[in-house]
C-alpha cells in the first residue's frame, strides 16, 4: 500500500533542468567563445541530467576541452580546480536567469504540479527530495506557491551523499513516518530514479525532453513507469498503482 508520495524538484516540478543546460551553455561559450553553439552544449548535457555540480562540470568540461580556459580564471573565482571555475561561473548565469520569478512560473511542468494537488486532496502524506541548496528550493516553491504543500522537504544541505545515493529518499521517509517501501517517488533522472529505487521505493519516472533517452537506455524501469508524455501521465500512473495493488 502507498502511503506517501515523494516529489523530486529539478525536471520533475519545475523545467529547471532546461534552464539549467543554458546556463552551462552559455558559461561554456564564456569560457571558450566562438567554438561550439549553445544547442551543441544543451544537447550533451542529456548525458549527466542529475548528477552533482562537481559530476557535470568535470563531464561537460571534458566533453568541450574546457579545462585550460579555466584553469586560467581560477584566481577570478577563487578556484581551487578548474571544474569550480566553471561551475561557478554557470551559478553566476544561473542566478541571473531564475531572478525573475516570472520565468519559474513559466518553467512549471503543470502535470506534476496538478498531480500533487491530487495527492494532497488525497490525504496522501507529501514530501520533497531535492538535491539543490535550500535558498534555490525557497524561491522555487515561492514562485510556485508550493511554500506549505509538503509534508516534510530535503534538501542538498541535509544529506552527505547526493541521488543516486538513497539517502535523501530514506530520510524523508523516516520524517513522514512511512516505510520507503511504502512510498512513490516521482522522478525525473536515472539518478533520482536509481537513488529511489535503492531506497526501496516504488517510482513513477515522469521524463522530460532531456531525460526522456536516458531513462529509456538506462533499463532501470519497465515502460509502463515511464511517462513519455504529460497527457498519459493519469493513465501511466493508474496502470502503475493497479500493477502494486496486484503484487501487494
Amino acid at each position: 500500500m502507498i502511503r506517501a508520495v515523494i516529489f523530486d524538484l529539478d525536471g520533475t516540478l519545475l523545467e529547471t533542468e532546461q534552464l539549467k543546460a543554458e546556463s552551462y551553455a552559455r558559461a561554456a561559450i564564456q569560457l571558450k567563445p566562438n567554438v561550439f553553439s549553445e544547442s551543441q552544449v544543451i544537447s550533451a548535457f542529456e548525458d549527466f541530467v542529475g548528477g552533482s555540480r562537481e559530476e557535470v562540470s568535470k563531464g561537460m568540461m571534458n566533453r568541450f576541452d574546457l579545462e585550460n580556459a579555466a584553469r586560467i580564471r581560477m584566481a577570478e573565482f577563487g578556484a581551487s580546480e578548474p571544474w569550480q571555475v566553471y561551475t561557478r561561473l554557470r551559478l553566476r548565469i544561473f542566478e541571473e536567469i531564475v531572478a525573475d520569478e516570472n520565468i519559474l512560473r513559466q518553467a512549471a511542468w503543470k502535470h506534476n504540479v496538478d498531480l500533487l494537488h491530487q495527492v494532497r486532496a488525497a490525504n496522501c502524506k507529501v514530501g520533497l527530495a531535492t538535491m539543490s541548496y535550500c535558498p534555490q528550493v525557497e524561491r522555487s516553491l515561492h514562485a510556485l506557491e508550493l511554500e506549505n504543500a509538503f509534508d516534510f522537504i530535503a534538501t542538498r544541505e541535509d544529506v552527505e551523499n547526493p541521488k543516486p545515493d538513497p539517502e535523501i529518499y530514506l530520510l524523508v521517509a523516516k520524517a513522514l513516518d512511512v516505510p520507503a517501501t511504502e512510498c512513490m517517488v516521482v522522478e525525473d533522472s536515472v539518478a533520482g530514479v536509481r537513488a529511489a529505487l535503492a531506497a526501496g521505493s516504488l517510482v513513477l519516472a515522469v521524463a522530460t525532453p532531456l531525460t526522456k533517452r536516458k531513462l529509456h537506455e538506462s533499463g532501470l524501469l519497465d515502460d509502463h513507469h515511464i511517462v513519455d508524455s504529460p497527457e498519459d501521465l493519469q493513465e501511466t500512473l493508474a496502470h502503475l498503482m493497479a500493477h502494486h495493488n496486484q503484487e501487494h
